[in-house]
């Protein structure tokens, strides 16, 4: 059963240009990996001019997130990416979600 990963961020306006390049790196790197499918980004602006994002990243399994899993990690290891720094220094909160699509007989 397909998976659909949600990541929901709230970024502070000063933040937003480096979210956002770590974002499209991010977007990059998983779309050449086994069993992804499709990915959307979507931005609104909230409260304090804040944008909100959320990212979408839809996987053939879940076995597919687990592995793409260890291979993005592999990549951060590599190039000595830390998220949780990164987000902790520019005050980005997030909070994910993985999610089955609602099918119904018809």
């Amino acid at each position: 059963m397909r998976q659909v990963l949600i990541d929901k961020f709230v970024v502070p306006q000063n933040a937003f240009e480096e979210f956002t390049q770590r974002m499209d790196y991010n977007r990059g790197l998983i779309r050449n990996l086994p069993g992804f499918t499709q990915d959307m980004a979507y931005q609104q602006t909230g409260e304090n001019r804040n944008a909100i994002v959320l990212t979408i990243a839809i996987w053939e399994s879940q076995e597919a997130i687990d592995q793409a899993k260890a291979t993005i990690q592999a990549e951060y290891d590599r190039i000595g990416y830390r998220p949780a720094e990164m987000f902790a220094r520019l005050h980005i909160t997030l909070e994910r979600g993985i999610y089955q699509e609602i099918v119904r007989e018809s």
